[in-house]
């Protein structure tokens, strides 16, 4: 027999009727909000399958809004979200869309933060509050958000997974999982590496400037 936790059987803490429209929506979002790392001035979410369907009575537009402001799955600013993102100047569009997606649950966001650089993340609420973001900047990608994460850009070339790793074992970061993701040989590549501890903002600079190669990194 399969075995489950609590959590699949009674879901997350979150505000809103449903955990795969409403949390898992809050979770997305949150996650490209922490991609995004500055603040946002543009977010466009376009929906796809059933998050198109049926998200405005669930309230997926305002989980999606709630997550990119950086709020928790059961925060009750998410049932005012639109006022909250217009307080901070942001501004939010929705498309609903009958094209058909992989999975029924899907959201793309297009983010633009006040420095005008754009992100885009894809990503799918799989039931029970969890999610799987499967593309960032046009890059396929698996993150689930379980475990803390550092997300790794950098140029594909011998050394740069050695070197962070060996970065991470002196910081005393053990790696659960790691995933690399690549445009092609010598291209743009993603490294997505679950810890069992968060990475902080200092041993982030420390892998900066120890590690050659790397373009940009995130921690979610």
């Amino acid at each position: 027999m399969e075995n489950f936790s609590v959590f699949d059987i009674v879901g997350p803490r979150m505000t809103g009727p449903s955990s795969s429209h409403t949390a898992g929506a809050v979770r997305i979002a949150y996650i490209a909000r922490r991609l995004i790392g500055e603040e946002i001035a543009h977010v466009h979410f376009t929906l796809y399958g059933s998050f198109a369907e049926t998200g405005r009575g669930h309230g997926t537009d305002k989980a999606l809004i709630g997550g990119i402001l950086g709020f928790a799955t059961d925060d009750e600013r998410i049932r005012n979200a639109y006022e909250y993102a217009k307080e901070q100047g942001v501004q939010v569009e929705f498309t609903f869309s009958d094209e058909p997606a992989e999975h029924p649950n899907t959201v793309k966001i297009e983010a633009t933060d006040v420095n005008n650089r754009m992100t885009e993340v894809i990503g799918r609420s799989v039931g029970g509050g969890n999610i799987l973001i499967t593309e960032i900047n046009e890059l396929d990608v698996e993150l689930s958000g379980d475990y803390p994460t550092l997300i790794v850009r950098h140029t594909d070339e011998p050394g740069v997974i050695a070197e962070v790793s060996h970065v991470l074992a002196q910081l005393n970061i053990n790696i659960a999982f790691m995933r690399v993701f690549r445009h092609g040989r010598g291209k743009d590549a993603y490294m997505c590496i679950e810890t069992d501890t968060p990475v902080t903002r200092e041993m982030q600079g420390i892998i900066l400037h120890l590690c050659k190669g790397i373009t940009e990194l995130f921690a979610v």
